[in-house]
């Protein structure tokens, strides 16, 4: 769970950025995004193969660099 205590004197426009910073870095909208509708269990398997191949090309591109 994500928690933002605010100061006393603090503005709520800036603890509010941080609460949005706080829930960028722990990937919290990306899940929320990725539990959005249900993909097929061959769905997921086609798109981890997809991008594991765009990771080793992008491997070969840097090492052949």
């Amino acid at each position: 769970m994500i928690k933002v205590v605010i100061g006393p004197n603090e503005d709520i426009n800036r603890a509010i950025s941080r609460f949005k910073r706080k829930c960028e870095r722990a990937g919290l909208l990306k899940e929320v995004r990725k539990n959005s509708f249900f993909t097929k269990p061959s769905e997921k398997r086609r798109l981890q193969r997809d991008k594991a191949i765009r990771r080793l090309s992008k491997l070969r591109e840097q090492i052949e660099a």
